[in-house]
């Protein structure tokens, strides 16, 4: 028998605000959080806009010296997680240490300390490159600088799966909690790639927005003038706990994660397979996983991404799992103000969802003027919508043919 998992803490650091609240009231009022990139000279770039985090400071989360030792992304995911372990009301003892558990992903890593410290190698040689180089730079080291941080002993991992980063250590966490491995999980994804090289890569691929003279309106999922994604960064992390086991402490509880499914595109490195097949089944396999009908969902919180193949093929795969009932639930993609967190996005997106199954309320996605004719759902276009919602859907698909869904359902006592 599978244990039920609740979520039972947030922390959010985004273009929309480095605290989950802010980032919640920013996505109902339709704010966009993308503007001119500051922390690097783009102007030879053909993309120079991006979804920043703004106002960060890490030192409200951790000691200078440990700041010279960590990379951004880690920064990120030890701040998230600090406000989603005080959101929780969680301690963590000598007593139940063990039985906590971390597992927060990230698609890229460090790479601005990757950056910079190949200067440091091309301009002062080897001898000069810091012997935290290496930890500062593995993806796994946001889940090992929140163990460490919390003492936290139980399962701990990392997941690295692209754009679908985040969801899937969401899923992996679900996992070794319903199967008795921990009885708690510190769980999401961190991102920090608004650098030069990343940039460089993704502008090259000609995969993001170089809509620069309206960064507001850049990021526009399922909009026929959609010219690709726009990158953001930041992280989600949530608090995954047992449900008696929440219970007992007097834990308030934001919802229930009932569902986790994934697949492979097995189709191309970039590329959505066709029709969104895969997509398709990932959405399958965590409804099976559920134990509930396609007609059950009520809200999906779409990849959405703003790319030309992209939103058609999740529309497409949407068709496919939900028939007629396609027609009927809505659809909204954040990222059209967020801009894509990559490895960060399916926490933040996580988060998102399970907020909208509280307050009964759906974010919209903005900038969706002109919708595009193969993109045919209900996008909950420009405005927050009141909605009674009790089931919701959050995907999230990575390059490499990545497809990860977890489901959330509203909790009642």
């Amino acid at each position: 028998m599978k244990r039920r998992v609740v979520i039972t803490g947030v922390g959010v650091v985004s273009p929309l605000g480095n605290d989950a609240t802010t980032f919640w009231n920013s996505l109902l009022e339709g704010k966009s959080g993308i503007s001119p990139i500051t922390s690097f000279d783009a102007s030879d770039y053909p993309t120079q806009i991006a979804g920043e985090v703004k106002d960060f400071n890490p030192e409200d989360y951790m000691d200078k010296k440990d700041i010279r030792r960590t990379d951004r992304f880690v920064q990120f995911g030890l701040a998230a997680a600090k406000m989603a372990v005080e959101d929780a009301k969680l301690e963590i003892t000598a007593e139940n240490a063990e039985r906590v558990g971390v597992y927060i992903g990230s698609g890229i890593g460090g790479l601005s300390t990757w950056e910079e410290q190949h200067q440091v190698l091309l301009e002062k040689g080897p001898r000069r490159v810091s012997p935290f180089f290496i930890p500062m730079l593995i993806a796994n080291m946001a889940s090992g600088a929140v163990s460490i941080q919390y003492g936290a002993k139980g399962p701990t991992s990392s997941a690295i799966t692209a754009c679908a980063t985040g969801t899937n250590a969401i899923g992996d966490a679900l996992r070794l909690i319903q199967y008795d491995q921990a009885d708690v999980m510190i769980t999401g994804g961190a991102e920090a790639t608004i650098r030069p090289m990343a940039f460089a890569g993704f502008c090259s691929a000609k995969a993001m927005s170089t809509r620069n003279d309206e960064p507001t309106k850049a990021s526009r999922p399922f909009d026929r003038d959609r010219d690709g994604f726009v990158m953001g960064e930041g992280a989600g992390v949530l608090i995954l706990e047992e449900l008696e086991h929440a219970k007992k402490r007097g834990a308030t509880i934001l919802a229930e994660v009932i569902g986790y499914g994934m697949s492979a595109d097995a189709h191309h490195i970039t590329a959505p397979s066709p029709g969104g097949e895969g997509a398709a089944r990932c959405m399958k396999n965590a409804l099976r996983d559920a134990g509930i009908e396609p007609s059950e969902v009520e809200y999906i919180n779409a990849h959405g991404t703003s790319t030309g193949q992209g939103d058609i093929a999740e529309t497409m795969a949407i068709k496919e799992v939900f028939g007629e009932h396609a027609y009927k639930l809505a659809v909204s993609s954040t990222k059209s103000m967020t801009g894509h967190l990559l490895g960060a996005t399916g926490g933040v997106e996580a988060i998102a969802t399970a907020f909208a199954l509280r307050d009964q309320i759906l974010p919209p996605t903005i900038n969706l003027e002109n919708p595009d004719p193969e993109c045919d759902l209900d996008y909950v276009p420009n405005e927050a919508r009141k909605a009674k919602v009790n089931v919701a859907l959050s995907n999230t698909f990575g390059f490499g043919g990545h497809n990860a869904t977890i489901i959330l359902k509203r909790y009642e006592a």
